[in-house]
């Protein structure tokens, strides 16, 4: 069969093809949507699980706050805190690279494949 042969014929398609496969791009786009709405909305269900775990533990004269909100000034804190121990993890290292062609005729690399070429051509 040539390329020039092949055609693609619109009545060999059959009414039950397009609908599965109507069907399955709107499940898919269906549950693509949800996902995307789960995932914006997921703040508010872990606030909620915050909340309901400060009433559990609260003591009966401490009112609880409605929600858990950090202020810019933690914020600030916090992001500077993982700053400086992130910037003390490592080693100040120069930042230039240098590239140099070296010609080395043999490494232990190229001797292994010469090695498993050979093997292939005596047998």
């Amino acid at each position: 069969m040539r390329l020039s042969e092949i055609t693609f014929d619109l009545s060999l398609i059959d009414h039950f093809a397009l609908v599965i496969t109507i069907a399955g791009y709107c499940i898919v786009l269906l549950a693509l949507s949800f996902m995307a709405y789960f995932f914006t909305r997921l703040h508010t269900l872990q606030d909620f699980l915050k909340r309901r775990k400060l009433r559990n533990s609260a003591k009966p004269e401490v009112e609880v706050k409605s929600k858990v909100v950090m202020t810019g000034e933690e914020n600030a804190a916090i992001a500077a805190a993982l700053y400086l121990f992130f910037s003390e993890l490592h080693d100040e290292e120069k930042y230039v690279m240098t590239i140099r062609k070296v010609s080395k005729t043999y490494s232990p690399w190229s001797s292994k494949i010469y090695g498993i070429l050979n093997t292939i051509k005596q047998r």
